[in-house]
């Protein structure tokens, strides 16, 4: 017996063309990638061509360029320009290292000197800088002093003690010491006379 195709012609027809819709699209799909892949490689060989002629032009200006010879005459002016500017440095740090932040000093003193001692006096040891070994690098600051001596009365040697001890938690004195310590009296008051003696702090201590 014969197969008879009882289905529509047009539906017949359908199928037969969505596998040839199927492989168009996908055709055009490589050739869209390919295209990609072609653009991208032309690209990037015309930067690489690029930047090897920047480096070759480059180059060659570099080769034409006439070298810059100093004279030995000019090069001993610009190292002795240089060692006297380093000199003048070194000098400016030395005697800024070694001053004095007084206001810090005495303020720092008023807040632990104790309210039943009274000074009479305060007088600063002052050691004289050596002399320069060049002459152009002679600073004009003063000399910092190093010891400061403190005179004055107080009622008892138990608050000569107590103004020792809090002289010795200031950050800006060390090495703090009592030369004399003597009883005596002051308008029929029995006192004690002091004269105590630190030195000041250098260096970041003193901060």
């Amino acid at each position: 017996m014969r197969a008879v195709n009882l289905l529509p012609r047009q539906q017949v027809v359908q199928k037969r063309e969505r596998p040839n819709t199927v492989v168009l699209v996908a055709a055009i799909g490589g050739a869209a990638v390919l295209l990609a892949l072609v653009a991208g490689t032309l690209l990037a060989s015309r930067s690489v061509s690029r930047e090897q002629q920047a480096l070759s032009s480059a180059r060659a200006v570099l080769a034409v360029t006439p070298a810059h010879h100093v004279s030995a005459s000019t090069q001993a002016f610009r190292q002795q320009v240089l060692t006297q500017r380093e000199q003048r440095s070194l000098a400016l740090a030395s005697a800024l290292s070694k001053r004095v932040a007084w206001d810090r000093v005495l303020r720092r003193f008023a807040l632990v000197l104790p309210s039943d001692v009274w000074l009479t006096g305060l007088t600063a040891t002052v050691p004289l800088d050596p002399a320069p070994a060049t002459p152009t690098v002679a600073s004009a600051l003063p000399a910092t002093a190093t010891e400061v001596n403190f005179t004055g009365y107080t009622y008892s040697q138990e608050s000569v003690a107590r103004l020792l001890e809090r002289l010795s938690v200031v950050p800006d004195f060390e090495d703090v010491q009592l030369q004399t310590s003597t009883t005596s009296q002051v308008a029929g008051q029995n006192v004690v006379s002091f004269t105590i003696v630190a030195n000041i702090r250098q260096g970041k201590g003193a901060s």
